[in-house]
């Protein structure tokens, strides 16, 4: 089974996990919990009532309680991770075949209508072929409310930058639907964010103000999710290992940003100043599997980010280290002076 970002895969016991990275296991999809059946949940499907597992505190909590079985320590990422064996896999939910299923229906919802307009909106815009697009997210596995956001897939890096400089315009056209988040809306998102992620409202607004990949399509929010190809996946399990070495804030100068919107996304550093914590040379990256972190800073900015800080180790004897961001809510990275 070949699972990627983006993707979702139902187990037998009927919980819902969304998948993380293009790097799996042999057997094994590494994977959060998102959506599990609860009898006060209030999405339901097919009679049955689930409910929506967001925070990652939250997510770990819950794995640890009832499903331990999907927690395992895994030698390569030197960490407990969430794990699904394929074994356990009863349906595996591609967001390419979401949107081709939205396309063939007649009887969408409005929630379903509008993200098809959407993605109807980027293919035209930026040219890019139907097979080369999806929908991820609660609509993929028809768990979606009347509130729900809309979660474009695109896969390839040039499919992903041409839907990128696509939405730049739209989002500055007074008369498209597509339009960035109010000062109201980002306050609403601050709120929602900071419950895992902290960081000040002054700070959040400064990155999330000029984000491209995020914001409102006739009044719903959508977040665009760009995903490397297979083909452009060169990283193989094991390959590379990853050993946590401490935690650490630091201040550098972002000197390449041409993987920042892709999940995962990443961020080449030099100029790297420990303020906080662990003090390691060769630190020449900063990484998140979390779409919050992509757009987060530019070519030429300097940064303070707090993270994991992790020894990476290659095939070929190469040594170096990177910070990793999303896995604790102390967790961020914040341009000292944003460009605009």
């Amino acid at each position: 089974m070949k699972a990627r970002e983006g993707d979702l895969v139902e187990t037998l016991d009927s919980n819902i996990f969304d998948v993380k990275g293009l790097v799996h296991p042999p057997g094994k999809i590494v994977a959060f919990i998102r959506f599990t059946p609860d009898s006060k949940g209030e999405r339901k499907r097919g009679g049955v009532a689930y409910r929506k597992v967001y925070p990652l505190q939250e997510r770990y909590s819950l794995l640890r309680e009832k499903f331990p079985q999907y927690l395992v320590f895994d030698q390569v990422f030197n960490e407990l991770m969430c794990e699904v064996p394929v074994n356990l896999v009863k349906r595996h939910y591609k967001p390419v075949d979401g949107l081709r299923q939205l396309r063939s229906r007649k009887d969408l919802d409005e929630v379903e209508k509008q993200a098809l307009e959407f993605m109807e909106l980027l293919k035209e815009n930026a040219g890019v072929s139907w097979s080369k697009l999806g929908v991820s997210g609660s609509l993929l596995v028809r768990l979606h409310t009347s509130a729900s956001d809309i979660d474009p897939v695109v896969y390839g890096s040039e499919n992903c930058h041409k839907v990128y400089n696509a939405l730049k315009p739209l989002m500055k056209n007074p008369s498209s639907a597509v339009r960035p988040y109010s000062q109201l809306e980002l306050k609403n998102l601050f709120d929602f964010r900071s419950r895992d992620t902290a960081m000040s409202f002054e700070d959040f607004v400064r990155t999330e103000s000029r984000k491209v990949l995020q914001g409102r399509f006739q009044q719903r929010d959508y977040f665009v999710r760009c995903v490397k190809d297979w083909r452009e996946t060169t990283e193989k399990y094991g390959a590379v290992r990853y050993q946590p070495v401490g935690y650490a804030k630091i201040q550098a100068k972002i000197v390449d940003d041409s993987e920042m919107i892709f999940t995962p996304c990443h961020y080449r550093i030099d100029n790297v100043e420990t303020l906080e914590g662990t003090r390691v040379k060769n630190l020449d990256e900063i990484v998140s599997f979390r779409g919050r972190f992509c757009e987060q800073a530019r070519e030429g900015e300097v940064v303070v980010a707090r993270g994991k800080v992790e020894r990476v180790r290659g095939l070929r004897g190469r040594e170096c280290y990177r910070l990793v961001l999303g896995n604790k809510m102390t967790d961020f990275m914040v341009p000292v002076e944003a460009q605009c």
